[in-house]
């Protein structure tokens, strides 16, 4: 299992065989199935449009039980078991010698209670035999301490041992299990991102920048090595950091580095699977909220799909904040997705382990569904006997009993199923499309300037009113085709290449509205700063630049036809063309930005850009978006709707579904369309109960 060797190592050889461009995937080639699969849970005619479901581990409980669990779960409207992405030692229990017939029993078990199948790789934990006899396998931190056993995801992702191990143990599953009638889908890994620093991954990183660089001069440009004397002579010279007083050039190919590695470590497990299993069948892995451990758009590029685990470790949910990653996860394939893991109350990894309040379990599930999802999957069954996670939330106690919350999430089975059919081929409605770069993302947590501009928050801060008045919010790759939205915002695109820029200058003069937040434009791909001042490639677009920045200890105020104040961030605008209008400027008596344009908008050809340079309060950023959703002629659905009320809408095969969730503790009376039937959740009277949910199909005249 040596693998080929090379001066750069066996994953290094790979590398260097695929073309890398920008973060490094462009070439690759993806396993992905060819068919384009539907709006629905599965790409399965015969099985349900809608997966509910649980995570069951049958290798942690006695087989006499499993009967029991099962007819539960279908008491409960299950349809769906996850199974074996931690049973890699029981299913290889030693080398080369492999024990499938528990899982043989196990998911015959499903099938006979009716329930859809999807397989886990089990490669997030390796069995104890890998990684005492390949100790090599093990991952590496920063600081040169290699990870012991014991945990999970404690391996190397650069280890070309342990990808051909993980591609036998994956290889084996899709012989045996890939055209098993019960089995719709399989999740590779389980919340891959921890990165290693091991000998073979310092080898593949020589090889990435060679590859994505060409020459170490190029290198050396682009990083501007000059500074502190940082200048290379060879690629076997640059050290692999992820963080510390490194070139920002640096910091940032580790994040693209680690993105490919991620990459091309799941596209291998399904290479492996994809000849061997039902075409019909899904490929994913499960991802985490706002993980910023790879770019998941590259990730997911070769997937048929994506999956997240959504959590709420405080207990306490920010429905708009919650929903944005939702809208992200969706944006990954732009089509539906799968909720991999959600909680059965509460989780056991926070500092504070707050259950959610009843009625809120149900209340996520059905935010999910009205983002896109086709699939709720609860974490977990019940708890393992022992472990690092019993105290973790699950459906029934370890007694097999069902626990408190189990009543509640079975109501939400029962609803998701009976609504299957009418929410069936159907995708949330958009209008308006948010761009979030994951380049940015890093580039400013690299470098804040201010402590507090945390560009999650920043994205969720424009987010929030344009999801609140406009009902629905595409969250997409700044690389995606824009041409569908009336109005395009991008809230913090620091980094911008000019292909890029080139595209947002297209969409505009072809009529679209590109709205920019504070730090657009001003650093390339290698995070570099443009020769030009912000926003860089498209300040001859915008017909103004930005003049300086500044870092806010204490807030300013805006006045103009946006009027508030401003905290964190705030740049002085320069017109530099005469047909740039401002919208608002500085109120800074004695200060820097007194009297300066703080936002600009500009027509150019058939469309318009506008540029907003402060980070807003919320009340002058409800203002502005509520302005330009009226100019763009952007109306909600529902309109004048209460604030703890979110409305959501499904549209597709000849239907539309709206979706209404009351996320407050007192009813709220809505003034639905005349077209509006009823078909199932808690209105009553014209009002959506405390904590409701209700559900409503549109006829064709709606809009």
């Amino acid at each position: 299992m040596n693998g080929r060797q090379s001066p750069f190592g066996t994953v290094a050889v790979a590398l260097l065989t695929l073309c890398t461009a920008g973060a490094g995937g462009e070439g690759a080639a993806w396993a992905s199935s060819e068919q384009t699969f539907p709006q629905r849970a599965t790409a399965f005619a015969d099985k349900p449009a809608i997966a509910v479901g649980t995570a069951w581990y049958p290798e942690q409980w006695p087989e006499a039980q499993w009967e029991a669990d099962l007819s539960l779960m279908r008491q409960s409207g299950f349809n769906t078991v996850r199974i074996g992405e931690f049973a890699w030692s029981r299913m290889e229990p030693a080398e080369g010698r492999f024990d499938f017939d528990w899982l043989d029993r196990a998911i015959a078990a499903a099938r006979r209670h009716g329930m859809m199948v999807v397989i886990g790789t089990p490669t997030a934990a390796p069995p104890a035999w890998l990684t005492a006899a390949y100790p090599e396998v093990l991952r590496v931190d920063e600081n040169g301490v290699r990870a012991g056993h014991g945990g999970r995801r404690h391996f190397s992702f650069a280890s070309a041992r342990y990808r051909e191990f993980c591609r036998r143990i994956a290889t084996e599953l899709a012989r045996r299990y890939g055209h098993d009638p019960a089995v719709v889908g399989w999740q590779i890994d389980n919340e891959v991102g921890p990165p290693s620093f091991d000998q073979e991954a310092v080898n593949a990183w020589h090889a990435f920048l060679q590859k994505r660089y060409g020459t170490i001069e190029t290198l050396n440009r682009r990083w501007a090595t000059q500074y502190w004397s940082q200048h290379y002579n060879s690629f076997e010279q640059v050290p692999l950091r992820a963080s510390g007083q490194q070139n920002p050039g640096l910091l940032l190919d580790f994040k693209h580095f680690a993105s490919f590695m991620w990459t091309d470590y799941v596209q291998s497990q399904a290479k492996a699977l994809r000849p061997l299993v039902d075409p019909r069948a899904f490929i994913t892995t499960n991802t985490m909220f706002w993980n910023a451990g790879f770019d998941h758009f590259e990730m997911h590029r070769g997937l048929d799909l994506a999956a997240w685990d959504n959590y709420i470790p405080e207990g306490r949910p920010d429905w708009v904040a919650n929903g944005a990653n939702h809208d992200l996860v969706r944006g990954y394939r732009q089509r539906n997705f799968w909720l991999m893991e959600t909680q059965p109350g509460r989780v056991d990894w926070a500092g504070v382990n707050r259950a959610l309040d009843p009625g809120q379990v149900r209340e996520m599930a059905w935010q999910a569904i009205g983002h896109g999802a086709d699939a709720v999957l609860y974490w977990q069954w019940r708890p393992a006997p022992n472990g690092q996670e019993t105290y973790h939330g699950a459906v029934l106690g370890q007694d097999g009993r069902p626990s408190p919350i189990q009543p509640e999430i079975a109501r939400t089975a029962t609803e998701l199923n009976s609504a299957a059919n009418l929410l069936a081929d159907t995708t949330p409605l958009a209008k308006v499309a948010m761009l979030f770069s994951y380049d940015s993302r890093w580039a400013i947590d690299l470098q804040r300037h201010h402590r507090d501009f945390d560009p999650v928050k920043a994205f969720t801060a424009f987010y929030r009113p344009l999801r609140v008045q406009a009902q629905g919010v595409d969250v997409i790759s700044p690389g995606a085709n824009l041409s569908a939205y009336r109005l395009v915002v991008a809230p913090d695109l620091m980094v911008l290449d000019q292909r890029q820029a080139d595209a947002l200058a297209g969409y505009v003069r072809a009529g679209g509205n590109l709205v920019l937040g504070p730090r657009s434009g001003m650093r390339d791909d290698a995070n570099a700063l443009w020769p030009q001042r912000q926003p860089g490639p498209l300040r001859s677009l915008l017909g103004a630049e930005v003049a300086q920045y500044h870092a806010l200890d204490e807030g300013v105020k805006i006045a103009g036809a946006v009027q508030g104040g401003a905290t964190i961030w705030a740049e002085e605008m320069v017109p530099l063309a005469r047909d740039v209008k401002i919208i608002a400027t500085y109120a800074d008596s004695g200060g820097w930005l007194d009297g300066k344009p703080a936002i600009v908008t500009r027509r150019v050809g058939r469309g318009s850009i506008t540029y907003v340079g402060a980070w807003l309060d919320p009340v002058p950023m409800a203002q502005l978006m509520a302005g330009l959703l009226a100019e763009k002629g952007i109306a909600p659905f529902i309109p004048d709707t209460p604030a703890d009320v979110e409305v959501a809408v499904r549209a597709g095969g000849g239907k539309r579904v709206l979706i209404a969730i009351n996320h407050g503790s007192e009813p709220h009376p809505m003034s639905l369309p005349a077209s509006a039937a009823l078909r199932g959740g808690d209105w009553v009277d014209g009002q959506l109960a405390a904590h409701g949910v209700a559900w409503f199909e549109l006829q064709k005249d709606a809009r």
